[in-house]
């Protein structure tokens, strides 16, 4: 697929009951390098909020620090996105609802990250 996966950060972090919540923005970041050693030909942003900005991009992702809700930047990603073809990494039964809007498809955080 190419295209634009955006990646609920604290969504897909959250999924996995690991002790993140003890350094969310190390969270971020293992998942960040996570999602950078799955490779092809679609861009990748994953989408950060709260105590996880300030996480770096890297090659093959780029990290988007939400200056508000993370939800909320979701939906602007995938509203500027449309036309490329869209797929948006959550749980969240309602942020599916708002970016299905835009015609965005929607994946659950096991598709980026299997459970342990």
């Amino acid at each position: 697929m190419a295209g634009v996966l955006i990646v609920d950060g604290a969504n897909v972090v959250g999924s996995v009951p690991d002790g993140w919540w003890r350094d969310r923005r190390g969270a971020a970041e293992r998942l960040r390098d996570q999602l950078a050693r799955r490779g092809g030909d679609e861009e990748i942003v994953l989408v950060v909020e709260g105590a996880a900005r300030g996480v770096e991009s890297v090659p093959g992702v780029r990290v988007d620090a939400a200056p508000g809700n993370g939800d909320d930047r979701i939906v602007e990603l995938a509203a500027a996105h449309a036309d490329r073809g869209c797929v948006v990494v959550t749980a969240d039964r309602e942020l599916r609802e708002r970016v299905r809007a835009y015609g965005a498809e929607c994946v659950g955080p096991r598709t980026v990250r299997p459970a342990d």
